[in-house]
């Protein structure tokens, strides 16, 4: 994901949370799983970072025949 800081100051810390939703073989949305990872940071005021990251969920919460999908990102930072 690439984090661009618009503001006028770098953004010395953050956190970015995932919502990572365990869908059903018929497309039923069975839980979230909420995990957090940190911010790529600093980043500077007006400037851009890339960082990969890699989201695990227990295997027992996908069972044969299902999914998981990531999908809301929010990412908060200081």
């Amino acid at each position: 994901m690439t984090f661009r800081n618009t503001g006028g100051t770098a953004a010395s810390s953050g956190t970015v949370t995932f919502f990572t939703h365990i869908i059903g073989a018929l497309g039923v949305d069975w839980a979230t799983v909420e995990s957090r990872q940190p911010l790529p940071s600093p980043i500077a005021a007006g400037a851009a970072r890339t960082h990969t990251y890699t989201v695990c969920v227990e295997s027992w919460r996908v069972p044969l025949g299902m999914h998981v999908d990531t999908q809301k990102v929010t990412a908060t930072w200081k």
